[in-house]
């Protein structure tokens, strides 16, 4: 028993580290930029979730290839990894300052799916006569998904997407780091692909009550028109600026 005691401990290590691991700076930012589109509070909790699915899955997959293959990642590549982040920041921000600029909703295809319900006489697309500010009444045709598909995040559409990708990015460039760390602690492959596991768990739990935090006092904001052209704003140039100051850094 007394064989398995460092593994157990540094897998246990592994989940704490991810918990914490969420709260990295360019992390929060690029989740928060994000966050800033949702109106509604489960899919501003939902970024959380996706984001730490996109960021296990390639920590994992890369980190693994790394670990089982024994492969060394120099200085350069890990600064190139990073370089991407810092990229990826400021086009998120650059991104939501667009958003700012049009006066977009915090969803841009709201039109196109129904931000509420229906007794069982409407069809799955229709529409309804809405005015925006001074325009003139018109009409947008929308879909009412099942609820099941709702639930899934159907809904979120591109947002979704982004913050899988965003994630995805983020772990490739941890993944060097963290696979180093493993492999001096764990020589067993299915050890360090266990602590993987439970490392980017972790990050998922980590990350999941941070973006709930957030996302209800953002979705309460954003039930107004001009909270939601300010926080686009704020997102935009804070993501600009720490992506800036994040390439240089590295640098």
């Amino acid at each position: 028993m007394t064989l398995l005691d460092p593994a157990l401990s540094a897998i246990f290590l592994g989940f704490v580290l991810g918990l914490q691991h969420a709260t990295d700076p360019d992390h929060l930012v690029a989740v928060a930029t994000i966050l800033t589109r949702e109106r509604r509070f489960f899919d501003g909790a939902m970024v959380g979730v996706l984001w730490g699915a996109g960021h296990m899955t390639t920590l994992t997959i890369v980190g693994a290839i790394i670990i089982g293959l024994k492969l060394t990642i120099t200085p350069a590549v890990g600064s190139g990894l990073e370089l991407v982040v810092a990229v990826m920041l400021i086009l998120l921000g650059a991104l939501r300052l667009r958003d700012a600029v049009r006066g977009l909703a915090a969803v841009p295809a709201g039109h196109m799916v129904a931000d509420h319900a229906h007794g069982g006489g409407t069809g799955v697309v229709h529409s309804h006569p809405h005015v925006h500010d001074a325009d003139p009444a018109h009409e947008h045709p929308h879909v009412h998904p099942s609820p099941f598909l709702a639930a899934l995040g159907w809904r979120t559409g591109w947002p979704a997407g982004r913050a899988l990708f965003v994630g995805a990015v983020h772990g490739l460039a941890g993944s060097a780091a963290v696979s180093l760390l493993v492999l001096a602690t764990l020589r067993s492959t299915a050890s360090a692909v266990a602590y993987l596991l439970i490392f980017g768990v972790g990050t998922i739990i980590g990350m999941t009550l941070l973006t709930a935090v957030m996302a209800y006092p953002v979705a309460l904001a954003l039930r107004f028109r001009r909270a939601r052209q300010v926080l686009a704003f704020c997102a935009g140039i804070g993501s600009i600026a720490f992506g800036l100051a994040y390439g240089y850094a590295v640098l």
